[in-house]
Formats: structure tokens, sequence, C-alpha cells
């Protein structure tokens, strides 16, 4: 028998935010923790390959060179977790824009909170990612990286905020290109396939776009699933 036990339920700016945990005959050998907005399915722990497939691809394409990594979104972690994997990782700065997020980690609520906390090189900053990187923002949380990783909209084009499209665009990826150091990566997560508008438009401020289905077995669904990781800039 499936039980689900509720761990916070808070009101945010962006609506209802509900972090569960949850026995599932789907993965009888381990609990399921699942993050909701309203009444949309953001995230679970059972589904994380292309969180994490975001990081390997993004930091593959750096040199073994000492590297300093920003990650927008933090979610249940699973993305920062595996960019932490890398040894060539400097420093690692999550900026997430929830406070209760932020506060399941530190609490150590979720699965991946210790791989976070107890690694020096990791910090969680409180704000907007979008507008940490919007063309002309100064470089409020530390300057110029090496790599940059976001996880935080549906895709390129589904928005979790309306307000986020603005980055969507030739000049909000030129906004987040000024905060890239020369051969600088980008890596983005998206649930659906990106549009080769945006993948043109990427192309158009950063080289090398590659476009990655990655697909992985959903317990939950019972069959293969999907997702894509977009990775630009680097010198391959």
């Amino acid at each position: 028998m499936e039980s689900i036990e509720e761990l916070d339920h808070r009101k945010t700016p962006m609506g209802e935010l509900v972090l569960r945990r949850r026995r599932s005959p789907s993965v009888p050998d381990e609990l399921v923790y699942e993050v909701k907005l309203d009444d949309e399915m953001l995230m679970s722990s059972t589904v994380n390959a292309s969180e994490r497939a975001l990081a390997r691809l993004t930091l593959e394409r750096r040199s073994d060179e000492p590297c300093d990594v920003l990650v927008g979104g933090l979610g249940l972690g699973y993305t920062a977790a595996a960019a932490l994997e890398f040894a060539c990782v400097r420093r690692l700065v999550v900026v997430e824009l929830l406070t209760p997020v932020i506060a399941w980690h530190l609490s150590r609520l979720v699965p991946a909170a210790s791989a976070l906390l107890d690694d020096p090189r990791c910090t969680f900053v409180e704000g907007d990612f979008f507008k940490h990187v919007a063309p002309g923002a100064s470089a409020e949380f530390g300057g110029g990286y090496d790599a940059i990783l976001l996880d935080i909209d549906h895709s390129p084009e589904s928005w979790l905020q309306p307000r986020h499209g603005g980055f969507y665009t030739a000049s909000g990826l030129s906004g987040l290109a000024e905060h890239l150091r020369p051969s600088g990566v980008f890596g983005i997560w998206s649930a659906s396939e990106p549009s080769q508008q945006f993948l043109d438009l990427l192309e158009s401020v950063l080289p090398n776009v590659r476009s990655h289905e990655i697909s992985f077995f959903n317990p939950h669904i019972g069959e293969t699933d999907s997702n894509w990781v977009v990775v630009a800039g680097g010198t391959r």
C-alpha cells in the first residue's frame, strides 16, 4: 500500500510548494521524495538521470583545469551533487529563489543534501538566477564562471513564470554569456525537445551547440521516458 508523508508545505510567490515522501510499489526498496507546485509535479528523487546528465555533459566539455560553476535552481540537489563529482570543480554556487528549497537541504530533509552540505566547495545563495545573469548585471555572486548549469523552467518554451521568458531571447542569452569566462560552457535542462529556433538563437550567442536526448526508465509510468540537455560553448 502506498503511504504519503508531507514533509513541508508552504505558500511561496510562485504558488503552494509541497515536499513529500512516500512509499511506492513502483520502487519498493526506496523512499520517493517529490516536489509539487500547486497541483503540478515538479520533480522526483527516483527520476534524476537527466538532471545528473546536465552536470556531466556540460563539465565534460571543460578541461581538467580548476573551474568555477554556477547552478541555477537547487531542486532536490542532483545536478549540483553530480557537478561536485568532478575533481576539477573548484567552487560551486547554487542560486535558488525559494527559501524553503534551501531550508530542505540545510535541515537534510532530502537525500542529496549531505553531499552538498559536507563539501566545502558548495555554496547556496538565495536569489533570482535570471536577475543575476541579466544583461549588464553586476557580478553579485562572485564574478565570472567557467560553467553555468540551468534547471529552472520546464523548457526554453515553457516557463514557470512569464517573466522568465526574457532570458530565452538574444538579449537574455547574451547577458548569460557575459558571465562566462573565455571558453566557458553553458548547459540547460529541458523536459521536452527544445525547438530548432531556440537552438539557432543559442548558436548565435555561443558556439558548439548540441542537443542531447536523455532516455531513462521511469518506474512511475513503467516505460522509457526522455528529457533533453543542451550544451553550448567550450572548445568542442
